[in-house]
């Protein structure tokens, strides 16, 4: 079924949307300063490519500050726009009943496009 799901992701606009993540990583990776942001929107423009059977969970590796200053710096600089977006966008999927799947993963891609720092994909 996540298969399925996944195909049908891609289809109605999961490929634009990992495409545009990766886009935004690349013109990060312009820069020394940027390189960190470009692997977590990699990381992301991954997870927003097949979001059916994969999840956003806590590394296992320690961060420690680090992240949590990432994190903070990330929504400083205006990322937090990218969870609004997949916010709304997964309430206008949950208006009808067949949407609610890909709803439900747009708010997944927003939580971990909000603190990307310290999560990996599984």
């Amino acid at each position: 079924m996540k298969t399925i799901g996944n195909i049908l992701w891609v289809i109605c606009g999961g490929l634009l949307t990992a495409v545009l993540y990766w886009m935004a990583a690349i013109l990060c990776c312009c820069t020394i300063i940027g390189i960190p942001f470009a692997v977590q929107l990699f990381k992301i423009g991954l997870f927003a490519l097949w979001p059916f059977g994969s999840e956003m969970v806590d590394s296992t590796e320690s961060g420690g500050c680090i992240n949590v200053a990432m994190n903070v710096l990330w929504v400083l600089l205006g990322w937090w726009e990218i969870a609004l977006v997949h916010l709304v966008i997964g309430l206008l999927f949950c208006i009808t009943i067949i949407g609610i799947p890909f709803g439900l993963q747009h708010f997944r891609i927003a939580i971990a496009s909000l603190i990307p720092f310290g999560k990996e994909i599984r």
